[in-house]
């Protein structure tokens, strides 16, 4: 719950940081009258990134594509070109950088530019999105995963220390100085493009747009890990039951859209509370993003040492991912403690405040779950007796068509209760329910198999049991993504086979009605009376007391 909340909450720095360091690029060229738009530009980047996620992850990610080749052809060309016109001065630079490490070390001692070295590292936490996308993301590469996930990591790790070492090389030897209202790197591009001429035609400031568009762009493109790996990890934490339900559930487009939708909505917050404050960006996102990483290398030193006796190699591994958990811990201490007030108090108490309340709702979810044990102990046993008639549909006779999810108390309470409140009434009986579709299914034809499978098994159940009561039963079932939309349309075909069709649904209702009730129930039953009602349809949702003591 620790390393999920984290991420989360890195998921969604991600975005912020990565769509304001990319307007900051684009911006670096604007006149000062218009720097003002720069923050509402952020909102609108983060909104055109919510609606393209919404469509789905390929669509998101093909789009994009060509920024990648925009990137690397401006980039690799213009890093090239900065040092090669200094290639001479390395040498000097070598020697003086030497010197001055000696001086440092005389100055602050070993421990000192150590510390400062960590700090320095750890403020370059914004580059690390793409390392922790892929460490993060094996589950989507495609097999075999673990040899793909190798090499993207090669890939990704070479193309860093390229770009972040020429790219500081550059600043080194061309002596690029700040100028306000624009980064670093667009000094930089425009003193390496400054007199470029073709001919009578001054390119050096096309080349300067479309090297900063690039950049700018693939900033967003960064932003994307959070619109990705974010909903996915709330969909794993909602399979658990750390965050409320509906985060694992799949839009039509077959993407977490409640995750796209937090994400995005809380990137904003972020952004409109930090003004995109790129500087405060990065302290706040540095701090979770090493904590992650500390306690991923720290569970594999711990995984070497488990299979140590297995005649696997594993004393080099763990050398290497004890260091690493080493050095990321020793990061995450210095930028917690150096960097509190500037903004680090943020990151720690919004980390802190989602795992406290995490528990709070797995807590609640297991209150409600020992609750409906007591009540799958009490009605999934009852001693009815085989009927002595062969019940048979009655086309002209009143159907009850009742909504169930799987066979437990809670359906067969529905069923209990119907006949309770109506004796003898309805003699057919018609079970609907819908396979829910959701992250934790989503993952090939064998789970989707397995899921229809277990739909038709606790369909037939209460078949079963309503034929032991002496009343004709049959099941409909559906697969879906969306649960009402599912539901409302079975009961619509099933209205116009059966002539006096009246649904019934059972529903929680809490002793005590809170927050925690309220939305962490999804109250299917009333969201789908609305919309029948709507239709001329009569729909009775039967009430399932939730006992205050009983939940204690």
């Amino acid at each position: 719950v620790v390393s999920g909340c984290a991420l989360v909450v890195d998921y969604i720095l991600t975005i912020a940081i990565s769509v304001a360091a990319g307007c900051d690029a684009i911006f670096s060229f604007v006149p000062p009258s218009l720097q003002g738009l720069k923050l509402p530009s952020e909102f609108a980047v983060v909104g055109w990134l919510i609606l393209l996620n919404m469509r789905g992850i390929k669509e998101s990610v093909y789009v994009l594509t060509p920024i990648f080749l925009a990137f690397m052809v401006s980039h690799v060309g213009l890093i090239a070109f900065g040092v090669l016109r200094h290639a001479a001065d390395l040498p000097h630079l070598l020697g003086g950088t030497v010197h001055e490490t000696h001086a440092a070390i005389s100055t602050m001692g070993i421990a000192g530019v150590a510390i400062l070295l960590l700090r320095a590292f750890s403020l370059g936490g914004g580059t690390y999105t793409g390392i922790e996308a892929v460490s993060n993301g094996v589950g989507i590469l495609r097999e075999p995963r673990v040899e793909n996930g190798k090499r993207t990591m090669m890939l990704m790790a070479t193309s860093l220390a390229f770009t972040a070492g020429g790219i500081l090389f550059c600043y080194l030897l061309n002596r690029v100085p700040f100028e306000a209202g624009k980064t670093l790197n667009a000094s930089l591009w425009e003193l390496l493009t400054r007199g470029w001429r073709l001919g009578s035609l001054d390119v050096g400031p096309g080349i300067v747009w479309l090297t900063l568009l690039s950049e700018g762009a693939l900033l967003f493109v960064a932003a994307q890990t959070g619109f990705l790996d974010g909903p996915r990890t709330l969909a794993a934490m909602a399979v658990d039951e750390w965050v409320p339900k509906r985060f694992k559930n799949l839009s039509e487009r077959l993407v977490t859209q409640n995750g796209v939708l937090t994400m995005g909505l809380a990137a904003a917050l972020v952004l409109e509370y930090t003004k995109g404050a790129v500087a405060l960006l990065v302290v706040m996102y540095s701090i979770n993003v090493f904590l992650t990483f500390t306690l991923s290398q720290f569970g594999m030193a711990r995984h070497w040492v488990q299979v140590r006796k297995e005649g696997k190699p594993w004393k080099r591994r763990l050398a290497v991912n004890a260091v690493g958990a080493l050095v990321t811990a020793t990061i995450l201490v210095i930028t917690a403690t150096l960097k509190f007030r500037e903004g680090g108090w943020v990151t720690l108490l919004a980390t802190t405040a989602l795992i406290t309340l995490c528990i709070a709702i797995r807590r609640h979810y297991a209150r409600v779950r020992r609750l409906m044990g007591s009540l799958d102990e009490t009605l999934l046993d009852l001693p009815l007796a085989e009927s002595r008639v062969t019940p048979e549909l009655a086309p002209e006779g009143p159907t009850a068509i009742v909504l169930v999810e799987s066979y437990n108390g809670l359906g067969v309470h529905t069923l209990l209760s119907m006949q309770r409140l109506l004796p003898r009434h309805y003699r057919n009986l018609i079970f609907v329910t819908t396979g829910l579709v959701d992250s934790a299914q989503f993952k090939g034809v064998d789970e989707l198999g397995a899921l229809e499978r277990k739909v038709r098994s606790d369909l037939e159940h209460y078949v079963c049991m309503a034929q032991r009561m002496g009343l004709y039963a049959e099941y409909r079932y559906a697969l879906g993504t969306d649960l009402v939309q599912e539901l409302e349309d079975l009961c619509a075909s099933l209205i116009k086979e059966f002539r006096r069709p009246v649904v019934f649904a059972g529903q929680l209702v809490f002793q005590r009605e809170n927050l925690f009730t309220r939305t962490l129930h999804h109250e299917t039953a009333f969201a789908v009376q609305r919309r029948l009602q709507f239709r001329g349809v009569q729909v009775i949702v039967l009430p399932i007391r939730v006992w205050e003591r009983a939940t204690a």
